[in-house]
């Protein structure tokens, strides 16, 4: 009897290898045999079968699995989205607008809405109908399509319609108030800058400026709509100065626009009497009334007069608007909302490459350095004492998102009005995490005569050097950027001299903007040793300039 149960034992455990063998051989079978289909579907059409780009697939917004394959079974079709009248558009430059964007594409069809995603270099198009979005992604399957330059890539969106800020289920539906998104404010945006822009389409009302997400302002017209539907059509992607400030414009929610004082953030044009009162009245003054000599914001007169663009984007014609627009400096804080401080902080800088000193080169441009501050509890965060208010508000509008060592800064109003010399401990490249520039011969807005030399200008890829010895070239100056591994650069161009000239200036132009600021951020101020002259030194000095002539 135990003989009959081992042999049985034996017997089952021979069937059991037998039925594995057999399920693996009809595995492989099978598996040959889709080989074979696929291969015959590749000689067929020339694509592989099975497999498809995410593109196809995508809903428009998971970009972050952009260009990898994905498996899908094998002969269905049931994962391509639906077609839609939202089109998503991916790989766009970083400079484009949404006029650029309306430019490229209303040859498909009319297109009722724009959606920008500039961070991400995304937008969403939403045409009125469907076979113009079908037009738009067959085109761009088949042949290059371009925008602002650039090749782009088209989707459908798994969105059947772009949501807009009123919450509105009729596309055509407005408002009065219209809200104004200021993309890439490079120069100080008022009250007077947007009347003038807005008031040849339609009498303003009022005017609003805050700046909680970048700089935006409410414009109120009449109680008529088409005065706010003309200037939305006229001044949407428009740039308010030659490549820069752009405008974006939506529908807004509120329907009147409630204005407590009259200035540079806010203006109630039907009540001119609304001026607002000056700080310190009422209050007794130690020393009086401030020295007569000084400008109302101690910095000289107004900027110079811009000219608008003449591009096409701005569609009035030409009696209807100035040539010209002047921004005057603020006369009151541009940040009212954040209590008038004259501290920036600044993140996202080189846990590295950034100290309290490369701070001041960077920010001296824009007004008076007092202290520089790094927090301990924010790792790549400092904090910036500087001149006044004014100066923290020129600071954000120029150096706000620029690049600087592979990082993007963030510069803000802070909620503290002055710099603690507190916590104070050792950087990375063992400099203090804090420093007083307040006596430093450096600062260039120590008077109204010194400030009025200063030209305010937005990081550019043109550095203007000046204060260098005679003596220094040009390879010198290019074996400088290499010693301290900063990019070089690639036209120079020295201005002339009196030959009694102790110190020589010129240009210095960069591949980029960013190796540019890099450049300024490290070697302004830099101490250079006059040869034969003992323990002099000079320093070179530098700021951002307009770009070099074709000849220069």
């Amino acid at each position: 009897m135990r003989l009959d149960l081992q042999t049985l034992h034996v017997r089952a455990s021979r069937v059991g290898q037998w039925s594995k063998a057999l399920h693996h051989r009809t595995s492989c079978a099978t598996r040959d045999c889709g080989f074979e289909s696929r291969l015959s579907h590749l000689a067929a059409t020339g694509r592989p079968m099975g497999r498809r780009p995410i593109g196809t697939a995508s809903s428009g917004l998971g970009e972050g699995l952009a260009g990898r394959d994905v498996l899908v079974p094998f002969g269905e079709d049931s994962h391509r989205i639906a077609q839609s009248p939202v089109v998503h558009v991916r790989g766009l430059c970083e400079a484009v607008v949404e006029a650029d964007l309306v430019e490229a594409l209303e040859k498909f069809g009319p297109i009722c809405y724009v959606m920008m995603m500039p961070f991400k270099r995304q937008a969403l198009v939403e045409f009125e109908m469907v076979e113009s979005a079908d037009k738009c992604v067959a085109c761009g399957s088949s042949e290059a399509v371009y925008i602002a330059g650039q090749q782009a890539f088209f989707n459908y969106s798994t969105s059947k319609r772009i949501t807009r800020p009123t919450n509105s289920d009729n596309p055509n539906s407005g408002n009065k108030v219209l809200l104004l998104s200021i993309q890439n404010p490079l120069y100080p945006i008022t009250t007077d800058v947007l009347y003038t822009v807005c008031n040849p389409i339609g009498s303003v009302m009022r005017i609003v400026i805050f700046k909680r997400n970048g700089i935006q302002a409410m414009v109120e017209y009449p109680f008529c709509l088409s005065c706010a539907q003309k200037a939305k059509a006229a001044l949407n992607g428009a740039d308010i100065y030659a490549g820069c400030c752009t405008l974006k414009i939506e529908y807004a929610r509120p329907t009147r626009l409630n204005v407590i004082r009259n200035d540079n953030e806010s203006w109630d044009y039907t009540k001119p009497y609304l001026v607002r009162r000056e700080r310190g009245k009422g209050r007794q003054a130690i020393l009086g009334e401030h020295p007569s000599s000084y400008g109302d914001n101690g910095y000289g007169s107004h900027c110079p007069l811009l000219p608008l663009p003449g591009n096409s984007r701005y569609k009035l014609s030409s009696h209807d608007i100035p040539e010209v627009v002047a921004y005057p400096l603020p006369q009151s804080s541009s940040y009212n909302n954040h209590g008038s401080s004259s501290v920036a902080m600044v993140s996202g800088l080189h846990p590295t490459k950034m100290n309290c000193t490369r701070i001041f080169n960077l920010f001296c441009l824009y007004g008076n350095i007092e202290k520089v501050k790094f927090m301990k509890s924010v790792p790549g965060t400092a904090l910036v004492e500087m001149g006044d208010e004014y100066a923290v508000d020129r600071a954000i509008t120029h150096l706000n998102s620029i690049k600087v060592f592979g990082k993007r800064l963030n510069v803000c109003v802070s909620k503290q009005h002055a710099v603690i010399p507190s916590q104070v401990f050792e950087l990375e490249d063992g400099s203090s995490s804090y420093k007083d520039f307040a006596m430093t011969r450096n600062n260039r807005f120590t008077s109204q005569g010194q400030a009025s030399k200063n030209i305010i200008q937005p990081p550019s890829c043109v550095l203007h050097y000046y204060n260098v010895p005679p003596c220094i070239s040009e390879d010198q100056l290019l074996r400088l950027c290499s010693e301290h591994d900063v990019p070089g650069f690639t036209k120079f161009k020295m201005f002339d001299a009196k030959p009694s000239s102790k110190t020589i200036s010129g240009l210095l132009e960069f591949d980029s903007k960013t190796h540019a600021v890099e450049v300024l951020t490290v070697l302004n101020h830099y101490q250079i040793r006059i040869p034969r002259g003992g323990p002099d030194l000079t320093l070179l000095c530098s700021e951002f300039s307009l770009p070099m002539s074709p000849t220069g």
